[in-house]
């Protein structure tokens, strides 16, 4: 038989059925562009990068070989889980013990593992709209119905929650409380509180994604939701990715232990462990105070650049846009006037080196389709003048041809 000349002819399509799985159809962003208003990424060239690099080559050289480079706890290094628990206790108000955590490699994968192994086909899973789409996508996959709640000024509206849980029975629900994705409001005080009160009246789960807990800058942040809860019902994830950089798969759990021993069962079969080098080398800064001090060297960068970088859209982009400076966060929740065209104007963009966020991690009502989380903080101030400039001659071209 004479052999295929054309290579990988037969390897574009299989041989037998895969099913569509719509749900999981999201488009791969992976921009070059020299500037930037993304989703809210950090800015990867504040990184403690030199810190990390010795704290890795320690890693490798030192202690039995055995043990360092061999298998491991799947709940993440031990010395990572403990610092951890130090710095939860400091920042946070959490009173945990090392086996209260779970390391994962993100919030996608806490999100993941907790979907899978807590949720069943059919169970009501409440989120608020706006909202996340990737954690959308988890509960889709593993089959849950997913029921949206609006969302105003102040966060998830919990007295439609409520009317909610007098119906029909609620498994989890999912919240930002923070900074709202992708509205960047926090969930106020109260809400809170009527939250957790219906976590323990109703028995489900609150999962509390706090993607950006360290960066507020104008007074002291709410704390955490699981900091408040005493009956076991709140799961609390969030990860290094914001904090360093996105490519930096360092991610934390926290819960009960029976949950967080569950979870690391089920993370042993997908992913046997995390990176155990790595989680040492992070325990390392986290144990010298050089995670902290980047932080804060980081929060003063980002408060610096979401004041200018509002002050520029004010005025270069005046009326064509409309915004609340965000209390903390990494981008500002932007809503851009009926005459703007924002896909014209992302093209245009593009064509002048500034990528603009598509707004595909978000998914909104029909009412907010105008409206984009603009992030800040991974661009300088140089950088940031030179987008706002040009999207305010961009903006007024568009105006002008209509």
């Amino acid at each position: 038989m004479a052999r295929s000349t054309q290579k990988g002819s037969n390897l574009k399509t299989a041989g037998y059925n895969i099913d569509n799985a719509d749900h999981l159809a999201r488009k791969l962003i992976k921009h070059t562009s020299q500037y930037h208003l993304d989703d809210g990424y950090p800015d990867g060239r504040l990184a403690p990068l030199t810190d990390l690099s010795r704290a890795y080559r320690t890693q490798l050289r030192a202690g039995n070989q055995y043990v360092r480079l061999g298998y491991g706890d799947p709940k993440g290094s031990i010395w990572l889980r403990e610092e951890l628990c130090t710095y939860f206790a400091e920042t946070r108000g959490l009173n945990i013990t090392s086996e209260n955590i779970l390391i994962t490699r993100g919030t996608i994968m806490g999100l993941y593992l907790v979907s899978t192994a807590l949720l069943k086909p059919g169970d009501n899973i409440v989120i608020g709209d706006l909202g996340w789409t990737g954690a959308n996508m988890n509960f889709l996959q593993a089959g849950a119905n997913v029921i949206k709640i609006p969302v105003d000024g102040h966060g998830i509206i919990v007295d439609e929650l409520r009317e909610i849980c007098r119906v029909k029975p609620i498994r989890m629900v999912y919240v930002t409380p923070h900074h709202n994705y992708p509205t960047t409001v926090a969930l106020r005080a109260d809400r809170r509180m009527q939250l957790l009160q219906l976590a323990k009246e109703f028995d489900f789960i609150v999962f509390e994604d706090d993607y950006d807990y360290d960066f507020h800058y104008q007074n002291k942040p709410l704390q955490p939701l699981a900091g408040a809860d005493v009956t076991g019902h709140v799961l609390y994830c969030g990860s290094f990715t914001k904090a360093i950089a996105p490519a930096f798969r360092i991610g934390y759990l926290v819960g009960p232990e029976n949950v967080i021993q569950r979870l690391a069962t089920l993370r042993r079969i997908v992913d046997r462990q995390g990176d155990n080098l790595v989680e040492n080398a992070v325990a390392e800064l986290l144990q010298l105070g050089i995670i902290q001090k980047h932080v804060r060297k980081s929060l003063r960068a980002y408060h610096e650049r979401r004041d200018l970088f509002c002050e520029l859209l004010k005025y270069h982009l005046q009326d064509k846009v409309d915004f609340k400076m965000p209390e903390g966060g990494m981008a500002l929740w932007a809503t851009f006037d009926q005459s703007i065209n924002i896909y014209d104007l992302q093209k245009q963009a593009l064509a002048r080196d500034i990528y603009i966020n598509d707004g595909s991690g978000q998914f909104t009502r029909q009412s907010a389709e105008q409206s984009l989380r603009l992030g800040f903080a991974s661009s300088t101030v140089t950088e940031l003048e030179y987008i706002a400039e040009t999207l305010g001659k961009l903006t007024s071209c568009q105006v002008s041809l209509k």
